[in-house]
């Protein structure tokens, strides 16, 4: 490790840029993000790297979560590093295991594994202009000139308040933290959720399991999951002529933005297609007219993040599956009660609640320029200069920070062009022997105003739902433009907008 204090080393104590020095940078997290800020970083010539990561390996989420039915919603072909396509992906929707593989395999291809410190959770970052000083719980403290937040948005499971959770008898754990222990066959199993995790663990185990008992607050909109799997010739001939998965990569790209990402910003065709799809898979997987009627939601199927989940509805239409949509009193040593008096005796109780999406890096503590601290700034409504800044936090960047485009896309993506974006800050530094860049307040204020008026017109404001993107200020926290808009700001960035500082 570099030597960890720049203020006792010569020209260490000066700003990087000036003295002509390698920046430090600390990189906090080694998910996705993290893994393309080091890949795309070092090929920029930035490679004075340090990530932490609180676990023992990379992935972030695909890490995280290992529950049966894990799969994501975009294209294997398009979910990869632009700089590390993958030719024999197994599905055309890739699994968890298998991204969890390939988040390991480029980690370790590209050098990213040797710049991790694993286990080691960072707790506070104070900035003492012009550096940052950073302290883990494991008592490490290091000084870098500039960090990057690469936490990722869904990491922070969400425990219901439910009272008397602690007292079941059973085994009870959060999707996030699935009990692989815990013997699922013969079983009565509940769960409690039906978003996208809660829908993929039903259609998984409720063949095995001899009672599911889905507890259902608000119904969702499914619509089928194209799967298909990828023939061993169809991968050779792809790993043989690199230039075809360039091809499906661009191909996927703009199939997911032209058709999920238009509905959600006012393409009325494709917002009744997609309306109509989830319609007719919800008509022709669930028989019974009653189970259908309680499974209808009476929102657009654009207003939520759309699951692609071909296993729930068919799961939750067998014969020893019970849909319960009465809310739940209390959980009880024995199983759940429900206000209508009815207990449902339960083994195994699974939470698939979701996650906290308004914490991003938080809960460590960020104390900016004067004193501000972060958690107190956001109070609960977490914003950003398009994503990636704030004001009063000099030389402090995040990838897939507040108010980033989520909604049905590769995060993959958009992390790799918010990337980008903070290289081009740092060359700009490097140019000009700049000590500070920041966002300007006029200008943070200027675009989040500008997406709170826009917002207000896109299917998730206009839907009828509420869902996780709904922030404290009791609007979605998301960018409400296309993607395409976004990752060419991304590439063309405004420095007007910023202050810079020698």
């Amino acid at each position: 490790m570099s030597n960890p204090n720049p203020q006792a080393s010569g020209d260490s104590a000066q700003p990087w840029a000036r003295s002509g020095r390698q920046p430090r940078i600390a990189i906090i997290g080694a998910g996705m993000s993290g893994i393309a800020a080091v890949v795309k970083l070092e090929k920029a010539g930035y490679t004075d790297l340090t990530v932490y990561e609180k676990s023992d390996k990379v992935g972030g989420t695909w890490r995280e979560n290992t529950y049966p039915g894990l799969s994501c919603d975009v294209p294997s072909r398009w979910y990869s590093f632009s700089f590390a396509l993958k030719p024999d992906w197994k599905h055309r929707y890739p699994y968890g295991e298998d991204i969890q593989s390939y988040m390991e395999t480029v980690a370790k291809d590209f050098g990213v594994t040797d710049k991790v410190i694993f286990n080691s959770t960072v707790t506070e970052i104070i900035y003492d202009a012009p550096h940052w000083h950073l302290s883990c719980a494991t008592g490490e403290q290091e000084i870098f000139d500039v960090v990057i937040s690469a936490t990722g948005l869904l990491h922070h499971p969400a425990y219901p308040a439910i009272e008397g959770l602690e007292n079941f008898s059973g085994a009870a754990f959060h999707s996030a933290r699935w009990d692989h222990t815990a013997q699922l066959k013969g079983k009565r199993v509940g769960v409690i959720g039906t978003g996208s995790t809660a829908c993929q663990i039903i259609g998984a185990i409720t063949p095995e399991v001899d009672e599911m008992h889905v507890f259902q607050r608000t119904p969702h909109w499914v619509a089928p999951l194209p799967q298909v799997e990828y023939s061993a010739s169809w991968n050779r001939l792809l790993a043989a002529l690199p230039f075809m998965q360039r091809m499906t990569y661009n191909y996927y790209r703009w199939m997911m933005v032209h058709t999920f990402s238009a509905a959600t910003i006012g393409n009325k065709f494709m917002k009744g297609l997609i309306n109509k799809i989830c319609l007719k898979h919800l008509a022709d997987k669930v028989p019974d007219i009653a189970l259908r009627a309680k499974m209808t939601p009476n929102y657009d199927a654009t207003c939520k993040r759309l699951i692609l989940c071909s296993d729930y509805y068919p799961a939750v239409s067998s014969p020893h599956a019970r849909l319960i949509t009465e809310d739940i009193a209390r959980i009880e040593p024995e199983g759940v009660r429900t206000v209508d008096g009815q207990l449902h005796p339960l083994d195994i109780l699974v939470l698939a609640t979701g996650f906290n999406a308004a914490a991003f890096m938080l809960p460590t503590r960020v104390t900016g320029k004067g004193g501000v601290d972060l958690e107190q700034q956001w109070d609960g409504i977490p914003r950003a200069h398009r994503s990636v800044a704030l004001p009063d936090f000099p030389n402090f960047w995040m990838l897939e920070g507040p108010t980033g485009p989520v909604g049905n896309f590769s995060l993959i993506a958009i992390s790799e062009h918010q990337v980008d974006y903070i290289i081009s800050m740092l060359d700009r530094m490097k140019a000009e022997g700049l000590a500070v860049i920041e966002a300007r307040q006029s200008a943070y204020d200027d675009y989040n105003a500008a997406m709170g008026e826009a917002i207000k017109t896109t299917t998730w404001a206009t839907g009828g739902c509420t869902s996780w993107y709904f922030d404290k200020s009791g609007v979605p926290n998301l960018y409400p433009w296309t993607p395409e808009r976004y990752l060419k700001d991304m590439l063309n960035p405004d420095f007007s907008e910023y202050r810079l500082v020698k």
